[in-house]
C-alpha cells in the first residue's frame, strides 16, 4: 500500500473551547497570587495562637495552589480518539493475533461464583474468531465450587455464544441481557423463542451453583463429571495447596464446538500453588502467572486483563483496541489501551462518587495527550512483550502476519501438566519475575508502577472511552467499602511517589516532564489529607476562639478569596455535568472527596510513611461484591451506608460535630442573644462554617435521626461526641 493510500484506523481529536479554559485558568491564577500577597502583607507578628493558626492556614492554601497547578497539567489539552473497525476488518480479517483474556477472582464468598462466570461467558461472546480467543480464569481462592461455576458455564457457553452471534445479543452477559425487560411483541418470533429457552437454561444453572454454593461443598456424584475435581481430594486449602490448572475446553480440538458446530474459545482454569512460607504478591502474583502459563498454552501477542466482576458490555471492543495496535504508521509504540472503568450498579445521583466522571471524561484523555493514561488494572489490552519487560526501538515494526495462528501440538494434559511448574512457588526465586518482568511486586497499586515502567522502556499508551462502554463493573454499595477501597488506592499511589518509581526520579529522561507531572496528580492523593484537615477544624475553632483568619468583608481583599472559591467550585460544577452528571450528584461529590481526604487519604498517608520505617506490611482487602437486600435498598435510595463501628466514621462523625456545635454557637450569639458580633470580620470563617455543615447533613441524620441498621452505630455516636466536644471547650476555654 502506497502512501497515498493510507488510512488510518484510528483518529485522534483535540478538545474544543481550550481557550475559555485558558482565561478561566488564568484568572484563577491571578486570584490565588493575590491571595499570596494577602497572607505575607497581613501576617500577625506578635499573636502567638493567630500567627500559628495563620501560618498553617497559609502553608494549606499553598498546597492547595500547588496541588491545582499540578491538575491542569492532566486538564489543558485532553484528547479523544475514533476507530475505524471496518478498515481493520478490511485489512487485517485474515491475519488478526490471537487474544489471551486473564480473569482474576481471589474469594469466592466475597466475589460470587455466578457474577464470575457471567463476565467469563461475556468475554467468551466477543465479536471475534473464537478459535483466536483464549480465556483463562485465575482464582487465587482455589475453590473446588469455583471450578466448579465454570464448568457449568463451559456447558452453558455451548448454548450461549450461537445465541448472541445470531442475534447479536448486547451486552453479551447473560445474567444482565437475561433479566432486562422485553416486551415480546417488540422483538422478533424466533428470537423470544430461544430467549426463553436460554433463560431457563440460565436459570436451572444458577440454581445448580447456588445449590452447591449453600451446601460449602461439591457432592461426590457431581465430582465424578470432572478429572479436575482430583485436585481437592488431598485436602488443599486456601492458602495451602499446589497448582491447579485445567483446560475446559481446548481450542484445537475438533470436537470443542458449539451447538451449532462453531468452535468454542479455549478456555482454562488456574489456581497457582501457594505454599504457608512463600509470598504470593496478591493480585500481581496471579498476573504474571497468567502471563507464564498462557506463553505455554495459547502465546497470544495481546492480553487483556479484566476484573472478575467487570462483564464486557460491548462486544466489538476487542476489535476497537486492534485499531490501536494493528495502525500500519501510528502503532508501533503503543504498549496498552486503557478503558475508563465504569458501573452498572451506580445510582442516578452516585451517592459514593464511584463512577469518576470527571477522571474518565477529562484527566484521563488529558494524560493520554501527554503520554498516555496509567495501566489501572482493569480492562486494559496489552502487548505481551512489553510486559515482558520488552524495550521499545524506533527502527523495530511489528509484522502480524509473522508467526500468526501457529498453536502448539502437545495434548492438553501435557500442557496442563508443564504449565503447572510455571505457576508454583518456587519458580521465580532468583528471576527477574516482579522486577523486570511481568506485573511489579511490593506496591498496593501494582498496575500503575507497571505501567509506567513499560513507559519509561520508551512505549506510550491509549485510552479509548466508547460511548458503548467497554466493561461494567460492580461498585461499592456502602460508604466504608468505598473508603476502603480508596485507602489502597492512595496507600500506593503515595507508596510511588516517596519510592525509586517516583516520576521525577525514575522517569527522568525517559518520558516527557508533562507526564512526569500527570503522574503526581494521583501519587500525590494521600498527602492532601494535611491541609484538608486543616482547613476544616482550624477556622472554626479560631471562630470559637475570636481569632480572624480572613480579610472583612469589606475589605478589597476579599475579592480574591471569594473570586476563586466561587469560579473554582462553579467550574467543578459545569465540568461534572458536561460529564454527564446531575447537580445532587455532584453535591455528594464533593462531600466524598472530604470524607476521602480526612480518611482514605489519611490512613493512606501515615499507612506509607510506617511502612517506609518498617513499621507495617504491605496488605490486601477484597472489595465486596455482596450486599443484602436492605444494604442495596438504601444504597437505591441514595441513602448514605454507616452501620459498621469504624474509625474512619468517628473522623467523620467528630468533624462533623464539631462544625455543627460552632455553627449553633455563632447563630446562638448573633440570633437568640443578639450579642455583637463584627459580622464583617468573621464573615468568610463563618460562611465556611456554614457549608461544612450542609455537607455532612447525612451524618447528622445517621447519627440522630435514623433508626435502621444503615445509621451510625451507638458506640461512635458517643466516641464522636466525646471528642467534639472536647475540642469544642477547649476552643472556648
Amino acid at each position: 500500500m502506497g502512501e497515498s493510500d493510507y488510512l488510518p484506523l484510528f483518529e485522534t481529536r483535540v478538545a474544543k473551547g481550550r481557550l475559555l479554559y485558558w482565561l478561566y485558568a488564568l484568572s484563577m491564577l491571578i486570584g490565588i497570587a493575590l491571595i499570596c500577597v494577602y497572607r505575607v502583607k497581613h501576617f500577625p507578628p506578635n499573636e502567638e495562637l493567630k500567627t500559628w493558626a495563620w501560618t498553617g492556614l497559609f502553608m494549606a492554601e499553598l498546597w492547595y495552589i500547588s496541588y491545582w497547578l499540578v491538575t491542569q497539567f492532566v486538564r489543558f489539552n485532553p484528547v479523544y480518539r475514533s476507530t475505524f473497525k471496518d478498515r481493520l476488518s478490511n485489512r487485517y480479517e485474515e491475519v488478526l493475533p490471537g487474544i489471551d483474556i486473564f480473569v482474576c477472582t481471589a474469594d469466592a464468598e466475597l466475589e460470587p461464583t455466578v457474577m464470575v462466570i457471567n463476565t467469563v461467558l461475556s468475554l467468551m461472546a466477543y465479536d471475534y474468531p473464537p478459535e483466536k480467543l483464549n480465556v483463562y480464569l485465575s482464582d487465587d481462592g482455589g475453590s473446588e465450587l469455583m471450578f466448579y461455576a465454570l464448568l457449568e458455564a463451559t456447558r452453558f457457553s455451548k448454548l450461549w455464544l450461537p445465541f448472541c452471534r445470531k442475534f447479536n445479543i448486547e451486552p453479551p452477559a447473560p445474567s444482565v441481557y437475561l433479566s432486562s425487560i422485553v416486551k415480546m411483541h417488540d422483538i422478533d418470533v424466533s428470537l423470544a423463542k430461544e430467549r426463553q429457552y436460554i433463560k431457563k437454561q440460565y436459570e436451572e444453572m444458577n440454581e445448580r451453583i447456588n445449590e452447591n454454593m449453600k451446601l460449602g461443598r461439591i457432592p461426590d456424584e457431581l465430582r465424578k463429571q470432572h478429572k479436575g475435581f482430583r485436585e481437592w481430594e488431598s485436602n488443599a486449602s486456601r492458602s495451602d495447596h499446589q497448582t491447579i490448572l485445567q483446560v475446559l475446553i481446548d481450542g484445537r480440538d475438533l470436537n470443542a464446538v458449539d451447538t451449532e458446530g462453531k468452535p468454542l474459545p479455549t478456555l482454562v482454569y488456574l489456581a497457582r500453588e501457594k505454599r504457608p512460607g512463600y509470598h504470593h504478591n496478591f493480585k500481581a502474583g496471579a498476573m504474571n502467572a497468567l502471563i507464564r502459563v498462557s506463553s505455554r498454552i495459547s502465546n497470544s501477542p495481546i492480553i487483556l486483563n479484566v476484573d472478575c466482576d467487570q462483564y464486557s458490555n460491548n462486544s466489538e471492543s476487542v476489535r476497537d483496541a486492534l485499531c490501536f495496535f494493528m495502525d500500519d504508521e501510528q502503532s508501533h509504540d503503543i504498549a496498552y489501551v486503557q478503558y475508563p472503568q465504569y458501573f452498572d450498579n451506580m445510582t442516578k445521583n452516585d451517592l459514593y462518587g464511584n463512577y469518576f466522571r470527571v477522571v474518565n471524561e477529562v484527566e484521563l484523555p488529558g494524560i493520554d495527550a501527554n503520554g498516555g493514561p496509567l495501566y489501572i488494572g482493569s480492562g486494559c489490552f496489552q502487548r505481551r512483550d512489553t510486559l515482558c519487560g520488552k524495550k521499545y526501538e524506533r527502527e523495530s515494526t511489528i509484522t502480524w502476519k509473522k508467526d500468526n495462528g501457529i498453536r502448539v501440538k502437545e495434548s492438553a494434559n501435557l500442557l496442563e501438566e508443564t504449565g503447572k511448574i510455571l505457576a508454583g512457588c518456587s519458580y521465580e526465586e532468583n528471576s527477574p519475575w516482579g522486577k523486570e518482568m511481568g506485573l511489579k511486586y511490593g506496591c498496593p497499586v501494582e498496575d500503575v508502577i507497571t505501567g509506567f515502567s513499560i513507559k519509561c522502556r520508551g512505549w506510550r499508551s491509549i485510552c479509548f472511552s466508547p460511548k458503548k462502554r467497554a466493561f461494567l463493573g460492580v461498585a461499592p454499595t456502602t460508604l466504608l467499602q468505598s473508603l476502603i477501597q480508596h485507602t489502597r488506592w492512595s496507600e500506593g499511589q503515595f507508596q510511588i511517589f516517596l519510592s525509586k518509581y517516583c516520576p521525577f526520579i525514575y522517569g527522568y529522561g525517559k518520558i516527557p516532564l508533562k507526564l512526569q507531572i500527570s503522574y503526581f496528580v494521583y501519587n500525590l492523593w494521600a498527602a492532601n489529607c494535611v491541609a484538608t484537615l486543616f482547613y476544616i477544624v482550624i477556622p472554626s475553632f479560631c471562630l470559637l476562639k475570636g481569632i480572624i483568619l480572613f480579610p472583612q468583608l469589606s475589605s478589597p481583599w476579599v475579592l480574591p478569596f471569594t473570586y476563586v472559591f466561587t469560579v473554582k467550585y462553579a467550574y467543578s460544577l459545569y465540568e461534572f455535568l458536561w460529564c454527564g452528571g446531575t447537580l445532587k450528584g455532584w453535591y455528594n461529590d464533593q462531600r466524598m472527596w472530604l470524607y476521602k481526604r480526612v480518611t482514605s487519604y489519611l490512613y493512606g498517608f501515615f499507612g506509607t510513611i510506617m511502612r517506609s520505617l518498617g513499621f507495617a506490611k504491605l496488605n490486601f482487602v477484597i472489595t465486596s461484591k455482596i450486599a443484602d437486600y436492605d444494604v442495596s435498598r438504601r444504597y437505591e435510595q441514595d441513602i448514605m451506608e454507616f452501620g459498621a463501628d469504624s474509625s474512619m466514621f468517628i473522623i467523620i462523625a467528630t468533624i462533623g460535630l464539631f462544625n455543627l456545635f460552632t455553627f449553633i454557637w455563632i447563630s446562638e450569639r448573633v440570633i437568640i442573644n443578639r450579642q455583637s458580633v463584627d459580622l464583617d470580620s468573621y464573615a468568610l470563617q463563618i460562611i465556611l462554617n456554614g457549608l461544612l455543615v450542609i455537607i455532612n447533613i447525612p451524618v447528622f441524620q445517621g447519627l440522630f435521626l435514623r433508626k435502621d441498621k444503615g445509621c451510625i452505630p451507638s458506640s461512635v455516636t458517643i466516641e464522636s461526641l466525646i471528642f467534639a466536644v472536647t475540642v469544642y471547650l477547649l476552643a472556648l476555654y
